[in-house]
This record gives structure tokens, C-alpha cells and sequence, in this order.
């Protein structure tokens, strides 16, 4: 028995899906103490868009660290936090005419979303937040009321309450509008439904599948939220950052959220960061209402600093999309090679799932995959999408090298079927 099996909680995941003991890793390799060499389409979850210690985050990083420069601060003044809500906001939200309180809530996405459940209930005085099929928006008990996920939701141990779940864009079938039954459910004083504080949705359903919300139903998702007064919250943490291709992935939509979560990659290096953008009036939080120990990870602001750097301009924006197009059509060419095994490619820019027919056969490709030294996870409730999320700074040769081998990995499904 190694260590971790002795001493670890069986809660632990990853590390059952990929079993080796990691050491090193640069740029989109992750190296074991063996040094096999594993190409990552896994990236940290989504928190390692710009791959494994990127040089110019590391030389910052290190230069901070030598200088003795502030590591924890709750959230008192420092010149790190300073340096990068001054860059935040020159680089992503004046660009984009965005304005917004910056709140940092913990230092994990779903402490991202408790505050935003929190802080719309403390504005409307309404207690209900609304919800979507397939969402996963955390493991803490409110990011757990408003997630899909039956088997996340027990292990709660508790009654999730004060929340009502709608079906997604697309959760029917394509014939169905789902606006419009929310709206009509809204609307009618026999439904049962309470008016809700706040509608929380990801463009993207990272976890739930890589269920993609059309830009016509998150918009007109936005109007019902104006209609009755609801709040709109887009939990970005896994589709944002650049994940799509542009920094929030819902830039070329017309959409002006009230709030929006961030983690994940905001810190660029996989340092624990999260952020909460609430737009001014209503940032109606007391000092001290919500806090927090780790609130002012100065490292985060540093490495996150730094990162910001690749938004300046659309330059890498441009390459993500001209590199989106490799694995779109990789992708899709991988359908027509199993068709009894592929049901549908789904997502956008690096954020992209392979459906597969049969609950279980994505654990089974991960699997293969990694015996061949590529990382790839699961998603879907059922362990039924293959979900593609390689670092964005990947090279065009190690993007089709990791494509050839998911394509040769693919084989264990029919050689299951034939057994």
C-alpha cells in the first residue's frame, strides 16, 4: 500500500483516473517521477489555460518571492493587489466598456459562487435562485443546490433548498424552447414557482457534458431575467478566461451580467484565485458581511498580473480560434470514423466533448489515453463525454500529436463491443 492509499480519504478522484505519482511539469507536459513525459488536455480542470509554468508567470513569481513581497494579506492594501485591479481593469472591462466591483470572495470558484448567491439575495430579499439541468456550479452546500448532478447533491447529507431547477438551452430537444416554458412557469400564478432572486447559468456546461447555450437563448435568458426582475449571474469559471477563445465566453454575445464568476485560470499559473464582478449599485455588501481568510493571495495577483498580458491585444485570441479549427475538424473526422460509437461533438474554441453512445465508454477512452500518455477526463453525469481541454498555448504539433493518440485510443470502445 503507497502513502496515499494509507494515509488519503477515499474522497480522492484524479488521481484514481490518471495513477502515477506527478513531479515537473512545463509548458503542456506534466512529467511523473519517472519522468514519462504525459501531453495534458486536462489542464488543471481548466485551471492551467496557459499551461504548466508558463516562464514569464515563474520569472514574476520568483522575482516577488526573492524581493520578501507580501504573501497573505486578508484583504488589506497591497501594492500586488493594487498592480492587478489597475490591469483588470485597463486590459479586460475598459475594452469592453464593463463596469464592475471586484470582490474577492476565497480563493476557490465556488466560494466565487456563494457570494454571488448570497449577495442577490441580500439585494431582491428574495431567497429562491433558478437554475439549470446538467449545471455544476461547486461543492459547497449553495453551489450544490444549484448543480445537477444527483450524485454531487448527495453527498450534501442535507435537503438542498430554496432553489428551482429549469431545463437548459437544447435540454428537450432542439423543437422545445426552454425561454419560453420558464417564462410561461414565471408568469402563471399556478405554477408553484416562487419568483426567483437570481437565474445563475454557464454558456457552457463544462462538467454537465459540454452542453453549449445557444447566443439567441442566453440573451433572450437575459431579457427574462430584465422581465422579472431577476438578477443574472454567468458562473464563468471553466468557459472564461479564454477557454473559448475570447477572455469571458460570452464576449461576442450581447450580454451584460449583473455578476460574474471567475477562478480557475484567472491566476494564470493554477495558484487559488477567484473573483466575483458585481455590477456598482448592486455592491451593497457591509464591511465584513462576507469574508474571508485567503482572500488577498498575493502570489495569485502576481502570476494573474502577468497573464493579462496575452489580452492586450486580439493576437492570441486569434490563434486559439485558428487552432479551434484543427480540433473541430479532427474532432469531426473522428465521428465519421465511429459512427456506432460517437453520438455528437459539442463546445467551442479549447473547451470541446466527445458524446458517446454508451454511459461509462469516456472513462474507458481516459483510460486508453493515458496508458498512451495523454491526460483526458470525463464529463457528463454518466462518464459519457470525453472532454477535450488542452493548454491554449499549445504547440499546433503537440495539438495533432494528442488528437493522433485520442484517435488510436478510440478503438478500446469497439474492441469492448466486440468482447
Amino acid at each position: 500500500m503507497n502513502i496515499f492509499e494509507e494515509l488519503e480519504s477515499e474522497v480522492r478522484s484524479y488521481c484514481r483516473t490518471f495513477p502515477t505519482v506527478f513531479n515537473k511539469g512545463k509548458g503542456s507536459y506534466i512529467f511523473d517521477r519517472e519522468e514519462n513525459p504525459y501531453l495534458d488536455f486536462f489542464s488543471g480542470a481548466g485551471a492551467l489555460n496557459y499551461g504548466h509554468n508558463p516562464a514569464s508567470m515563474k520569472a514574476r513569481l520568483l522575482e516577488y518571492i526573492d524581493q520578501n513581497g507580501i504573501a497573505h494579506s486578508l484583504d488589506m492594501y497591497t501594492e500586488a493587489k493594487s498592480d492587478f485591479l489597475k490591469k483588470f481593469n485597463d486590459v479586460i472591462l475598459k475594452p469592453r466598456n464593463m463596469s464592475y466591483k471586484i470582490q474577492f470572495p476565497g480563493p476557490t470558484g465556488t466560494n466565487a459562487v456563494e457570494s454571488a448567491l448570497k449577495l442577490a439575495r441580500k439585494v431582491t430579499g428574495r431567497e429562491k435562485i433558478l437554475f439549470f439541468t446538467q449545471a455544476f456550479h461547486g461543492m459547497t452546500l449553495g453551489s450544490l443546490s444549484v448543480s445537477g448532478n444527483s450524485f454531487k447533491r448527495e453527498g450534501a447529507g442535507l435537503p438542498l433548498t430554496n432553489t428551482t431547477c429549469m431545463p437548459y438551452d437544447g435540454y428537450f430537444g432542439d423543437e422545445v424552447d426552454t425561454i419560453e416554458y420558464m417564462d410561461r412557469m414565471l408568469e402563471s400564478s399556478g405554477s408553484g414557482i416562487d419568483l426567483p432572486a437570481a437565474v445563475i447559468v454557464e454558456t457552457i456546461q463544462a462538467e454537465g457534458g459540454i452542453n453549449s447555450a445557444s447566443k439567441e437563448w442566453l440573451e433572450k435568458l437575459q431579457g427574462l431575467c430584465k422581465k422579472y426582475k431577476m438578477l443574472f449571474i454567468v458562473d464563468d469559471i471553466q468557459a472564461g478566461c479564454g477557454r473559448t477563445g475570447t477572455f469571458f465566453s460570452f464576449d461576442n454575445m450581447d450580454l451584460s451580467p449583473d455578476m460574474i464568476c471567475l477562478s480557475k485560470s484567472i491566476s494564470g499559473y493554477g495558484l487559488p484565485m477567484a473573483l466575483c464582478l458585481i455590477k456598482p449599485p448592486l455592491d451593497i455588501w457591509e464591511p465584513g458581511e462576507h469574508n474571508g481568510t485567503f482572500r488577498g493571495n498575493n502570489m495569485a495577483f502576481v502570476t494573474a498580473t502577468e497573464a493579462l498580458n496575452y489580452w492586450k491585444n486580439s493576437k492570441f485570441s486569434e490563434e486559439i480560434f485558428r487552432k479551434e479549427k484543427i480540433i473541430k475538424e479532427r474532432l469531426e473526422n473522428l465521428k465519421d470514423s465511429f459512427p456506432d460509437e460517437i453520438s455528437e461533438i459539442r463546445g467551442r474554441g479549447f473547451l470541446y466533448g466527445i458524446a458517446l453512445k454508451t454511459e461509462g465508454n469516456g472513462s474507458l477512452v481516459s483510460a486508453a489515453c493515458f496508458e498512451n500518455n495523454l491526460l483526458v477526463e470525463t464529463s457528463g453525469a454518466n462518464s459519457d463525454v470525453v472532454k477535450l481541454l488542452p493548454p491554449l498555448t499549445i504547440s499546433d504539433d503537440d495539438l495533432i500529436k494528442g488528437l493522433d493518440i485520442l484517435e488510436e485510443c478510440m478503438s478500446v470502445i469497439q474492441d469492448q463491443v466486440m468482447v
